[in-house]
C-alpha cells in the first residue's frame, strides 16, 4: 500500500492517478482498473528513467479502458518519463502514442509520427480495414446548448457529441476511414454537421475498395469507400473534393486529450500486428 507522508513527489503521483481513496484499501478490494492506476503509481515512485507498458488494458473491459485512459493520458503529458506502450488496439494507441512503431512477424513494418502512420493507406494492411484512419488535433471552442460541443481544428470548425472537458482544452481525434464520405461540391440539405473543404493526395487500393487520403487545411483525413464511387467522381489527385463526417460518427473512446506533436497546434479561430 501506498503510504501517506510521502512528500511533495508522491502526492503529485497520487492526484494524478486519482488514487487517494484508494490508500487505505487492501489489494483484494480494489477493481482492476484500480490496481493498474496503483501499480502505475508505485512504477513512477520507483525513479525510472523508462515505462515499459506492455498491454496493460488487454485484461479490462471497455468500461474499465475507458476509465484509465485518462490517466495515462496525463501520465504521458504531465510526468516527461519515456514510455513503451505495447498493444494490439489500435483506438488505444491513436489516443496514448507520439511515435508508433508497427511490428510484423518480429519485423519492423513500418514507423513515424503517430498521425502519419495511422492516416498512411500503406499501413491499412496492418490495421485492418475498421481500424484505418487518421488523427485530427483540434480546440473546443464552446458547449452549446442542443448537446454538441463546437471546435476548431486546421481542418474547419467541428460539431460532435457533447465532450466533457472545459472550453480551450485541446484534443485529439482519431477519425475512422469508413465514417468519412466524400463530396464533390459542399452539400446541402444533409444531416451531417462536418463538412471540410480538402484536396485529394493520393488512391490506394484496399482490398475491392480505395483510400483516399485528402489534405485539409494542414492535416490529413482518410476516407474508404468503394472503387465504384471513386470512379463515379473521377477522383484524382489534386482534385478539390469535400470530406463529409456525421457528429456521432466519433465515439467517446476515439477522443483522447492533448495533441500529437506532429500535428499543426495552430487551429484558425471560431491486427497480427503489435503496436508500440
Amino acid at each position: 500500500r501506498f503510504s501517506h507522508g510521502g512528500g511533495a513527489v508522491q502526492d503529485r503521483v497520487v492526484e494524478m492517478l486519482g488514487i487517494g481513496h484508494l490508500l487505505q484499501r487492501r489489494p483484494a478490494a480494489l477493481s482492476g482498473g484500480e490496481r493498474q492506476r496503483v501499480a502505475l503509481g508505485r512504477a513512477i515512485l520507483s525513479s525510472p528513467r523508462l515505462l515499459l507498458m506492455d498491454e496493460p488494458l488487454a485484461a479490462l473491459d471497455q468500461a474499465r479502458k475507458d476509465g484509465i485512459l485518462p490517466y495515462l493520458e496525463r501520465l504521458r503529458d504531465e510526468t516527461g518519463l519515456p514510455i513503451l506502450y505495447v498493444s494490439h488496439s489500435a483506438a488505444e494507441v491513436a489516443r496514448l502514442a507520439n511515435t508508433i512503431v508497427l511490428l510484423r512477424a518480429g519485423r519492423v513494418a513500418a514507423s513515424g509520427p503517430a498521425a502519419q502512420i495511422l492516416s498512411d493507406p500503406a499501413t491499412a494492411p496492418l490495421l485492418g480495414p475498421r481500424e484505418v484512419g487518421a488523427i485530427l488535433s483540434a480546440r473546443i471552442e464552446a458547449q452549446e446548448a442542443d448537446g454538441l460541443t463546437r471546435l476548431a481544428s486546421a481542418a474547419g470548425p467541428l460539431w460532435l457529441s457533447r465532450i466533457d472537458s472545459a472550453t480551450g482544452a485541446v484534443l485529439r481525434l482519431r477519425i475512422l476511414a469508413q465514417d468519412v464520405m466524400i463530396a464533390l461540391d459542399r452539400p446541402t440539405g444533409i444531416s451531417a454537421l462536418n463538412v471540410l473543404a480538402g484536396v485529394v493526395r493520393d488512391l490506394t487500393p484496399d482490398d475491392g475498395a480505395m483510400l483516399v487520403r485528402l489534405e485539409a487545411g494542414s492535416q490529413t483525413l482518410l476516407a474508404r469507400i468503394t472503387t465504384r464511387s471513386a470512379q463515379a467522381l473521377a477522383l484524382h489527385p489534386g482534385k478539390p473534393v469535400h470530406a463529409v463526417l456525421k457528429a456521432v460518427s466519433v465515439a467517446p473512446g476515439s477522443i483522447g486529450s492533448g495533441s500529437d506533436p506532429s500535428i499543426s497546434r495552430h487551429a484558425p479561430p471560431a491486427r497480427d500486428s503489435r503496436s508500440v
